[in-house]
């Protein structure tokens, strides 16, 4: 595999205690300690009345995270082509529907039926923010960071087009929980661009390896990115809230990891 080369235009972050990509800084970059609290997810004002009140939690987080993220950026929402990568998308349906099917009453609502397919979210995304451009939507369990990050970063560089990266997860009830523990919600979005701007963050280069991935030594930051697939980002923001020039793995599958360098812009 060829190097992928992209710059970072713009983050958004929403995870247990870390509450937007400004009000994370300080613990990523350990000026403070990580403390684990519920992830906050507001309410998708950007939806119309009636779908605001059908939405999940993988739409509110999507919405979080890439309304942060392209805010940031700069960009027109409505042309920016996406990335959409979930380990398993919406846990909450998925258990209603299964609950439904095991009783005697199997008549399975419309509205739940079509928020449980793993492209909701990037639907909602786009009546929400009426982008017209396309969305790409992926399941890689939990190499699905490394998944989504790889097809942006290749948009990108074959496109000469900026695009978004949106990586979210969110838990199941029990007893879905106990087989698949992922302890709360956590979604990351990156704009990612072919060319530095002046609201670059930093520029990465990312190939295959087959090197041992980065742990990090805040154990509250580091039981987060081995727990939630969305989290293996963690290391990769860290260097990016340190500005450090710095070379990183993240996990990807078990044969392959990422391997990043990386450069404050």
């Amino acid at each position: 595999m060829q190097t992928l080369t992209a710059y970072i235009e713009g983050i958004g972050l929403s995870g247990p205690g870390l509450n937007g990509w400004p009000g994370s800084l300080a613990m990523l970059t350990g000026q403070q300690p990580y403390q684990f609290s519920p992830t906050l997810l507001p309410p998708p004002l950007s939806l119309p009345a009636a779908e605001r009140r059908r939405s999940s939690s993988i739409v509110k987080l999507t919405l979080a995270a890439g309304l942060e993220a392209v805010s940031a950026a700069g960009l027109d929402v409505s042309q920016l082509p996406m990335v959409f990568s979930a380990s398993s998308s919406d846990g909450y349906n998925c258990h209603e529907i299964c609950q439904m099917l095991a009783s005697d009453d199997r008549q399975i609502s419309p509205t739940r039926f079509h928020n449980s397919v793993h492209n909701a979210a990037a639907g909602y995304w786009g009546i929400a923010t009426g982008a017209m451009a396309a969305s790409s939507v992926l399941c890689a369990f939990d190499a699905s960071f490394g998944a989504g990050l790889l097809e942006t970063l290749a948009q990108v560089v074959v496109d000469n087009n900026a695009c978004l990266l949106l990586a979210c997860d969110t838990p199941y009830p029990e007893p879905l929980h106990g087989i698949r523990p992922l302890p709360d919600a956590f979604g990351v979005a990156m704009v990612l661009a072919p060319r530095q701007s002046d609201r670059s963050l930093a520029k990465v280069s990312v190939s295959l390896s087959d090197a041992a991935a980065a742990q990090l030594d805040d154990s509250g930051l580091e039981a987060l990115r081995t727990a939630i697939p969305a989290a293996r980002s963690l290391p990769l923001l860290r260097l990016v809230a340190k500005r450090e020039t710095a070379h990183v793995v993240l996990d990807y599958l078990d044969t392959a990891r990422l391997a990043i360098d990386i450069s404050p812009c």
